[in-house]
């Protein structure tokens, strides 16, 4: 499994690679072929001057040749072949006349009438050759052979390409050592943040970080930070949960012990027992209560969610208020409701009692004598509404953003007097979520306190009406 680092530098390597094939060949062959068409271009001028003044000749000799290209002053070639329609030479300026040509260049262009062109480049020079047929009113009577070798031209392409090679090998070292180091100083960085990773990993959850600059790997570390916090937090609530629901479990659980060893352990008369056997009895509801409530908790953490489905309020607040209206009679307590009608939303008809029984069973308790609680169900045409209102010993502002953490109670005492575990608004506000609304907590004047829910409305294409 090749390293981060490997395959940066493959592709580094690839690419310098690439360039560099680039850098090396395309100036010498764009350079090369501007030199060929130029040398197309001269040679054909050239030899359409000499065609043109040999063809006035009535009869073609090598000192007439000779006089016409002395006077056209044709010159920088290095062979200059004139020949006749049967290819003797007639002039050639390098080698004797008289002879039949053996160019074969000469030879297509006497047999088939054309032109032809060549041109290559060697390291000592240009080679270049054009050979063209003469004609007379239609008639070949002739060939024309020019040859050049121009090595000033091929020695400044070299001499270009070869300091193109030097620079291209200095621009590879300094781009290899610049990514070699930017490199190295990445994974420096990387792998700092993989050691904290390990560390928290490890189980130091207040461990964070350091960042360092403003790039992308800088924000990296922000969010590894952040991530890093949120898991603090959570082990927090976690340990804290453990210890509470500890501590609430052992608490019934030795009082029922205690009642239970006392019956066994002392001689009571059967009023005696009956009493401690009611408070066993008063113990092991607690006791079910809460684990109730931590397996309500433990499935909405699990994700374990309800099939939505058209449900009305209205009615699961009716359902509430037949278990607590009883209550509300043994704690003095005036408990008013007032619904609308049609109030749907799409969600669990249990859930939505556990949401309207667990807010309105605290106002009940936690109320004064002949206070009231009032539960309010109101549409809107977003949304629906729960309102529940009690005049009893409020909330204080420092306690409204943690009354839904587990466990926690603003007043511990009376908490536990009146057997609350401190789940009952933790249960509220998950199940609140799950429905996709949001639960708020303020005072309700005069006095007491006052939890608006705020569920969003079935549509008429859920609930198919």
């Amino acid at each position: 499994m090749h390293s981060i680092r490997f395959r940066f530098f493959s592709f580094l390597a690839a690419l310098l690679l690439i360039l560099l094939l680039l850098l090396n060949t395309y100036p010498l062959i764009s350079s090369r072929d501007a030199v060929y068409e130029e040398k197309r271009s001269s040679m054909a001028a050239a030899a359409s001057v000499v065609t043109s003044s040999l063809s006035g000749l009535d009869h073609l000799t090598r000192q007439s040749v000779a006089e016409v290209l002395a006077f056209l002053d044709i010159s920088g070639y290095s062979r200059i072949l004139v020949t006749d329609r049967e290819g003797t030479v007639i002039y050639d300026d390098g080698g004797p006349s008289g002879g039949t040509v053996q160019i074969e260049d000469v030879l297509t262009a006497l047999r088939d009438s054309k032109t032809i062109f060549r041109s290559r480049l060697s390291e000592a020079a240009f080679s270049s050759s054009y050979a063209v047929p003469m004609s007379a009113q239609g008639v070949i009577t002739g060939a024309v052979y020019l040859c050049e070798h121009d090595s000033e031209r091929a020695e400044i392409i070299y001499g270009i390409q070869s300091r193109i090679r030097v620079l291209s090998v200095t621009i590879s070292l300094a781009a290899l050592l610049l990514s070699g180091s930017f490199v190295l100083a990445l994974m420096r960085r990387l792998q700092d943040l993989v050691r904290s990773m390990r560390v928290v990993a490890g189980g130091d959850y207040a461990y964070r970080h350091p960042i360092r600059g403003q790039d992308e790997i800088s924000e990296l570390g922000e969010e590894f930070n952040l991530l890093t916090e949120r898991l603090e937090t959570t082990e927090k609530q976690r340990r804290r949960f453990v210890s509470d629901a500890s501590h609430e479990l052992k608490t019934p659980l030795a009082s029922i012990r205690l009642l239970s060893d006392s019956i066994v352990q002392n001689d009571m008369d059967s009023e005696t027992v009956r009493e401690f056997a009611a408070d066993i009895g008063h113990e092991a509801q607690r006791l079910q209560r809460t684990t109730e409530d931590l397996l309500d908790l433990s499935r909405m953490d699990d994700g374990i969610g309800f099939v939505p489905e058209p449900s009305d309020v209205s009615q699961a607040a009716q359902d509430a208020l037949v278990l607590l209206r009883p209550l509300a009679r043994e704690h003095n307590v005036r408990l008013s409701a007032a619904l609308d009608d049609g109030c749907v939303v799409m969600g669990s008809p249990d859930e939505l009692f556990k949401i309207i029984f667990n807010l309105t069973e605290n106002a009940i308790k936690y109320n004064v004598p002949n206070g009231t609680v009032d539960l309010i169900v109101r549409g809107t045409p977003e949304a629906v509404e729960i309102e529940v209102a009690d005049t009893g010993i409020g909330i204080p502002e420092a306690d409204r953003l943690n009354i839904f953490d587990r466990f926690y109670r603003v007043d511990k005492a009376r908490s536990r007097a009146t057997g609350g575990n401190g789940l009952g608004l933790s249960i509220v506000h998950d199940a609140v979520q799950a429905h996709g609304g949001s639960v708020a907590v303020g005072q309700n004047k005069p006095q007491g306190s006052k939890f608006i829910v705020t569920l969003p409305r079935a549509t008429e294409e859920e609930t198919g009406i």
